[in-house]
Order: C-alpha cells, then sequence, then structure tokens
C-alpha cells in the first residue's frame, strides 16, 4: 500500500507511475478523501474542545446564577455530545474509503525500470557493472542434441513416468501425476534447491501453512484486487447447512409469508458470505430467492468483511506466510536482514489463462516452488534484491542450464514490485526461453499492508521494514528445464551431476 503522505506530496508522481503501468490518474480522487478524513478529524477535535470549554463554562454561569446562560451552554454541549457519538463511525468510514482505494493502487516503478506495455518490452539485465559478453561467459551454455529435441510431455509421457489422464480423472485439466524414478527427481531438485540456500545463502527454513487467513493474502497484495486467481477451502459443515437450506427451506416457502421468507433469504445470502462461497453461487441462488419473493428477480448488492471465520485460502506462492511471519511486529534493527526459505506446494486458478500452455506442466493449478524472502531496512533492499538474484541464479548454474535475466517493464510487473528480474531457462523442446523465477524487491508496499515495523539503531520510533521476494526456484519448471536439456536420443534422462546424491547416485532415468 502507498503511503498517503507522499501522494499529497507527488501526486503528478504517483499518476505518472501508474500511467507506465497502464492505469488511470487518480491522485486527486485520493487527495479527496484525505482531505475529507481529515478535516473530520479537524472537526471532530473543535467539536471536542468546545465541549470541555462549554462545560467548564457551564460551571461558573452556574455559579453566576447565570441560569439563562447556563441552559444556552447545556444544549450547545448536548448537540456536541451528539455530534460526537455518531463522529467515531463516520470517521471508520471515511477510513475505510481511503484504505480500500489505496489497498487496490499498484506499486509506483523505480526510476530505473523500463517503460513498457508488455513482455515484448522486457530488457535483458547482465548484471552491476557487467557487459553483456561478461555475464554470458558466467552463465551456463545452451546444451546441443543430435537430434530432434523432444518436449518435456512428449519424453514424461514416453518414459510412463507422466500421466496427465490419470490426473484429469482425479482433478479435471492443469494436473499431473508423476511417478517412479521421474517423481523422486522433482523430489531431487526441490530439495537441492533448499539445501543451497539454507547451507551456502544464509536462508533459514520455514515450514509455513499451506492455508492462510484473508488479512495474509491482504498483506501480501493477492486481495482484494486478484481474488478470482486464489483457491479457498470452507469449513465442511457450514457447507452442508448452507446446501440443505439453499435446497430445501426455500422450494418449501409456499406458506411462509414474503416478509419471513425475505428476511431468510438475507440471511442465506451472509451465510454464503460467510462460508466463502465464489461471488457467482451467491449470486445465482440470491437471484433465485428474491424471485419466488417478489415473482421477479431484483439487483442486489452485498460485502464481504475483511476476515471470514470459515475461510481459508491455499497459498498461491510460499511468499504469502513467509512475509507475514513478521505482521503487525516491531523488530529491531540488529535482527535484519531476515531470510527465509520454503518448499512448498502453490494452488492458483489460472484465471484468463485459457488456451495458453494447455499441454504439459507448465501452467498448472498446483505445483512445487521454492521461495526465498528477505525482510530488510530502506538502506539495504536495493543490494537485497541484487544478492537474492544471484542466488536463484546459482541453483541453474549449479544444474548447467542455460539462462538469461530479464528486467521486466513498467506494463509487466507484479502488482506489489517497484522493481523485477525475471530469470528464463532454455527449453530446446519448445526452442525457447521461460520464466522459471522472479525476484522482486517490494520497498514498504507489503510492509504497510502488514504494519511490519522495525527500530532504528540510532533513532527514535519505528520504520516499514522492506520485503523482498523470489522463486528459488520453481521446481516443477526446473524439472521441465532438466527433462528437455538432459535428455537421450533413447527417451531416457541424464542425472544432472548436482542431483545424483540425491537420487542415489542414478545415472539416468529411464522407462518404467
Amino acid at each position: 500500500m502507498l503511503d498517503i503522505k507522499w501522494i499529497r506530496e507527488n501526486p503528478e508522481a504517483l499518476d505518472r507511475a501508474l500511467a507506465s503501468r497502464g492505469a488511470e490518474p487518480i491522485s486527486s480522487t485520493l487527495i479527496a478523501l484525505d482531505e475529507a478524513r481529515r478535516a473530520h478529524i479537524v472537526q471532530v477535535q473543535a467539536a471536542q474542545e468546545r465541549r470541555n470549554a462549554a462545560s467548564k463554562e457551564i460551571g461558573k454561569a452556574k455559579g453566576a446564577k447565570d441560569e439563562e446562560t447556563a441552559q444556552r451552554l447545556m444544549a450547545e454541549v448536548a448537540t456536541l455530545k451528539e455530534f460526537l457519538s455518531h463522529a467515531e463511525d463516520e470517521e471508520r468510514r471515511l477510513n475505510k474509503e481511503l484504505d480500500d482505494a489505496l489497498a487496490v493502487i499498484p506499486n509506483a516503478p523505480l526510476e530505473d525500470v523500463p517503460f513498457g506495455k508488455d513482455e515484448a518490452d522486457n530488457v535483458p539485465y547482465f548484471g552491476r557493472n557487467q557487459t553483456a559478453a561478461q555475464a554470458d561467459a558466467a552463465r551456463p551454455k545452451k546444451r546441443e542434441h543430435s537430434f530432434v529435441s523432444k518436449e518435456h510431455f512428449e519424453i514424461g509421457e514416453g518414459l510412463g513416468l507422466m500421466d496427465f489422464e490419470a490426473a484429469a480423472k482425479l482433478s479435471g485439466s492443469r494436473f499431473v501425476v508423476l511417478k517412479g524414478q521421474l517423481a523422486r527427481l522433482e523430489r531431487a531438485i526441490g530439495q537441492f534447491m533448499l539445501d543451497l540456500h539454507t547451507t551456502e545463502h544464509g536462508y533459514t527454513e520455514v515450514q509455513p501453512p499451506l492455508l492462510v487467513k484473508d488479512a495474509a493474502l491482504f498483506g501480501t497484495g493477492q486481495l482484494p484486487k486478484f481474488k478470482e486467481d486464489q483457491y479457498f477451502s470452507t469449513d465442511a459443515n457450514s457447507l452442508g447447512q448452507i446446501e440443505s437450506f439453499v435446497g430445501g427451506e426455500l422450494d418449501r416457502n409456499n406458506a411462509v409469508d414474503p416478509a419471513t421468507l425475505l428476511e431468510r433469504v438475507n440471511n442465506l445470502i451472509r451465510s454464503m458470505e460467510n462460508a466463502g462461497f465464489s461471488d457467482a453461487t451467491i449470486e445465482a441462488a440470491a437471484k433465485r430467492a428474491y424471485a419466488k419473493v417478489a415473482g421477479e428477480q431484483y439487483e442486489f448488492t452485498y460485502r464481504r468483511s475483511n476476515d471470514e471465520p470459515n475461510r481459508f485460502w491455499l497459498i498461491p506462492t510460499a511468499e504469502v506466510p513467509l512475509t507475514n511471519l513478521v505482521r503487525e511486529s516491531i523488530l529491531d534493527e540488529k535482527e535484519l536482514p531476515l531470510r527465509f526459505t520454503a518448499l512448498t506446494p502453490c494452488f492458483r486458478s489460472e484465471a484468463g489463462s485459457a488456451g495458453r500452455d494447455t499441454r504439459g506442466m507448465l501452467r498448472q493449478h498446483q505445483f512445487n516452488k521454492v521461495e526465498l524472502v528477505s525482510i530488510t531496512t530502506p538502506e539495504t533492499s536495493i543490494d537485497e534484491h541484487e544478492r537474492m538474484l544471484a542466488c536463484a541464479e546459482e541453483v541453474l548454474k549449479r544444474l548447467d542450464l542455460h539462462y538469461r535475466v530479464m528486467t521486466l517493464c513498467t506494463g509487466d510487473m507484479g502488482f506489489g514490485s517497484r522493481k523485477t528480474y525475471d530469470i528464463e531457462v532454455w527449453l530446446p523442446g519448445q526452442n525457447t526461453y521461460r520464466e522459471i523465477s522472479s525476484v522482486s524487491v517490494c520497498d514498504d508496499f507489503q510492509a504497510r499492508r502488514m504494519n511490519a515495523r522495525y527500530r532504528p539503531g540510532a533513532e527514535k520510533g519505528t520504520r516499514f521494514v522492506h520485503t523482498l521476494n523470489g522463486s528459488g526456484t520453481a521446481v516443477g519448471r526446473a524439472l521441465i528445464a532438466v527433462i528437455e536439456n538432459y535428455q537421450n536420443e533413447d527417451g531416457s534422462i541424464t542425472v544432472p551431476s548436482a542431483l545424483k546424491p540425491y537420487m542415489g547416485g542414478l545415472d539416468k532415468v529411464g522407462a518404467a
């Protein structure tokens, strides 16, 4: 979340930043909301001061036997008390209106982020003070095949170790079942990454929950704007009760008067919201119910509260629980930087990606990923960004996989990022580069949403921490890269040297 003080002082800078991301200017709206909030606070303070002063004047008037003045002052105090009794609710409303507007505004890109619309405008990055030739010399070379390279799913299915048909029967599209030594190879990749980051790169391994509350996803920026990209789970008892009510009570309403039925319908909608039903499901049920009450379909509005007690979100990335470890906390500067890593399943609905990467493992609803998260001071976050990138790059260097690094343009960056590097691994089966890691610095954008602060050693008060996150790397995509780069003409897969200790010394993965 952006700082409203910065927006007041730099409205044109905000609008330029939003324009670079393809968004409409909004500074004037935000400033108007903030001015209304601040004016109300001033009004409340003035009313409180006048109430206190008038109360003292009442005593003086009574002491002077001036009953007319005392009565006038008492009436004034009563009016002020009536205003103040509602002022707190109005202040909450104004604060929420401003906070809701700020919550859906993306982060402002750093000055050195290239301007652009989409991935076509991303720019190659060779590292600090390095030429393209120096960067290329430090990166693994493309592996050359003397035969026509196959895609990973052709190889996996040919070995009988990658089963999309069985996965579809179990879960639908965009899932996979890995078997035998291929399943072991994926496990080996994840274990190798964790060992590298914990033993050599200084990250602390964490095993976080996979289910999180609304506030956690809000803190890292997935909510409220990207709700449709997430999966959630709800309490089974709540679901069962509501399904029974929907299927029964509304169909047995002939003897129920309209007023009673309307109350039941409203209770139904609230219950469905609390249980985490999708907007589409609630809307369909409510329209059906209102039609029974009035004989026609009515438009209706509803709003979820910030944190439903029966709803849990499946994490789209371990960034969510790892970053939220410092939510609502005040750290000492000497504790920083904090560096966390985790290997977890990740769950994404892939909304808006219909028809893209429909074959194979590239775009899955469930996949494994090693995540890196750093919590730093503002002064060190840029250096930490470069360090995190190097940690992710080292994974591919150890696996001897050719890759390139791209600086994402303003139009291609994630919602909470101020600057992002993408690592793209070479896939010979596709004859192209594909993203395997994104490494982002968010400054205090997430920290403000989480209220995560630290005490500077030489200053009074507290400051917001800076947060960074990166894939270190996506395990499934690393498996794809290993399969396609280490494939052999006979359909087997050579095990990279770095993974052999995790594969019991196995040299090749062959047919089941």
